[in-house]
């Protein structure tokens, strides 16, 4: 069995990182922003609720993947 490496050491920005702080972002920020949002607008079946949060999240993952990246490309260029 080959060791456990602990830690990288990229050249530029760390994809991985920019994922993991995405996803924890996105659940963080997304879902209060979501169930707002859904107060405001009519949803009388699962599948309407569904889509719209679907909807919602796409854009809501779309921003801060690319919030992250940039915050993370800003202070490994800096």
């Amino acid at each position: 069995m080959p060791e456990r490496v602990g830690r990288t050491d990229p050249e530029g920005v760390d994809y991985g990182r920019v994922m993991q702080i995405t996803f924890v972002a996105t659940i963080a920020l997304g879902a209060p922003l979501v169930a707002v949002l859904s107060s405001s607008v009519d949803l009388q079946t699962w599948g309407a609720r569904a889509g719209f949060a679907i909807r919602v999240g796409a854009v809501v993952w779309l921003v801060t993947a690319l919030a992250v990246y940039g915050i993370e490309r800003w202070q490994t260029t800096g």
